[in-house]
Parts: C-alpha cells; structure tokens; sequence
C-alpha cells in the first residue's frame, strides 16, 4: 500500500543498449544485468534486451540460473566465475561462460570433466586490484587453459580504474599494460565498462560490458555528445504524506544535519533507504 512507485521504461532500455552498440559497433555488447539489473528487474530487462543482446553478464551462479530458468537462452557470463568448485556442475547444465580470476577456480575447472567445453575468460588484474591475476601470471594460466579440453573461447578481459575520470593518465597505464598481453597472448578483449564504452574506442575490443549506462545514468565526470542521448530507466514517484512547518533554527532529520534557515514549510515523502534511496 505504501505509494512509492518504480516505473522501469523497457523502451529507454533497448534505446542505451543500442547506443553502447552504436558507440563500438565493431564490438560485440555484453548487457550487464547483475544485482538484479541495478535493481531494474533481471529477468525483465533481459526478456527486453533478449532480440537485440548477443549476451547477458550477472555477478553469480544464482542470477544466471534466474535468467535460465526465465527462458533466457543468450550466452550468460559469470563475471565473477564459481564461488565453489560444485557450481561448475550447474555451469555445464546451463551453458554459461565464466571468468577465472583466481588459481583455485583454474584448478577446479581443470579437474573437472564438463559435457561440452566450458567458455573462459580470464581476467588479469591491471590497476583495479581487486580481482585478477598479477599480469606477470597471466600468459602461464593461458597456457594451461589454452591447452585443457575443459575450457575453449579464452579471452582476456579486465576492469578499468578510472576510465571515467577527465585525467586519463591511469587509464593510460591500464590499457598499456593490457595490449601488451594481448598482443603477446594473440588474445581477444574485452575491457571496456560503460564510461570506456562511451569515451574510449582504444579499449574496444571483442566484447564490452556496458552497465550502468544502460539504465540510463551517465558514468563519465562531465556530459558528451553520447551521454546527452541515454535515456533514464526508472522514475520513481511517490506521495506527500505529511506537512509540517518549523521555525527558523529547527532542525528536521537525524542528527539535525538539516536545519531551517528561515521559518519553512516541510513535505515528507514516503520514500527512503528501505526503498534503496538513502
């Protein structure tokens, strides 16, 4: 009964997936649609995209399930990979890709004997410093995986730092670092998240994983000619449940971090963090 309402618009949706598409159109555009879509609706969003996308990206084994189980027949990756090595199982049943960013989940695909070669991706850690292989362990793992009948479709991917800052010189550093390997590796890429989409043609390659710019928010620290044409997925509307007024000086909210500057009229909102909005 509460009057906070999401409108999610599944024609702005297809409208940003098709303009990252547009950005790179010499990329294959992987819709990334974990955490439930943003909060967007996973299955919904991917029932949308699903005549448009060439694939789907979610965080873990229980969203790609979902999707699954939702109709979705779209190559699925695992952005980041098994949580344990008995998920490969449900891996193989559902045909999924799935990155490798750690040794352990090396060693529990190579132990295991899938139907079909599982896709891998291996992710090498290039200045994020949270997942990924040290570049120096990269072409080792490649060629392990290169070589075992468990995986096929290797590509390199890795995750930017900064690509949406005005100061590239990090960025820089990053994509250095990564066309080295590929070029050493003959390895496809796929790197670019959504400011590197929208901003960085150098970071192109094979596959992009647009996100957050597909619900329609703008990741780059200033507006371009591309980000002017996203357009916003959800509006959220809601009612004015109470009017107060307080003096000059009165504080309103927790820790009286607000306080009137001038007596003033209050409309609370039914609306908060219980919502997602703090």
């Amino acid at each position: 009964m509460r009057p906070l309402v999401a409108h999610i618009d599944l024609d702005a949706l297809r409208h940003n997936y098709q303009l990252a598409c547009q950005c790179a159109p010499h990329s294959r555009s992987v819709a990334v649609i974990k955490a439930d879509a943003y909060g967007h609706g996973a299955l919904e969003c991917a029932r949308a995209l699903a005549h448009d996308a060439s694939a789907f990206a979610v965080a873990c084994l229980e969203e790609a399930v979902t999707l699954r189980e939702g109709g979705i027949t779209a190559p699925i990756i695992l952005l980041e990979g098994i949580f344990s090595a008995d998920e490969l199982a449900l891996v193989d049943d559902h045909r999924l890709w799935m990155a490798v960013h750690s040794a352990w989940q090396v060693e529990a695909l190579l132990a295991f004997s899938p139907r079909a070669p599982i896709p891998v991706w291996v992710k090498v850690d290039s200045g994020m410093h949270r997942l990924g292989f040290a570049p120096e362990d990269v072409c080792a793992v490649w060629q392990r995986l290169s070589e075992a009948p468990e995986a096929t479709g290797l590509h390199l991917m890795s995750h930017f730092a900064t690509a949406d800052a005005a100061d590239s010189r990090y960025f820089q550093q990053q994509m250095t670092l990564l066309q080295a390997l590929a070029t050493k590796l003959d390895a496809p890429l796929c790197l670019a998240n959504s400011p590197a989409t929208l901003a960085w043609p150098v970071a192109h390659g094979a596959w992009n994983r647009p996100g957050i710019m597909l619900y329609g928010s703008n990741p780059l620290e200033t507006a371009t000619p591309a980000t002017d044409r996203l357009r916003p997925v959800m509006t959220l509307r809601s009612e004015i449940i109470a009017l107060r007024d307080v003096e000059a000086g009165e504080p309103v909210g927790y820790g009286g971090r607000w306080r009137a500057p001038r007596p003033s009229r209050i409309a609370v909102v039914a609306g908060g963090y219980g919502d997602g909005y703090d």
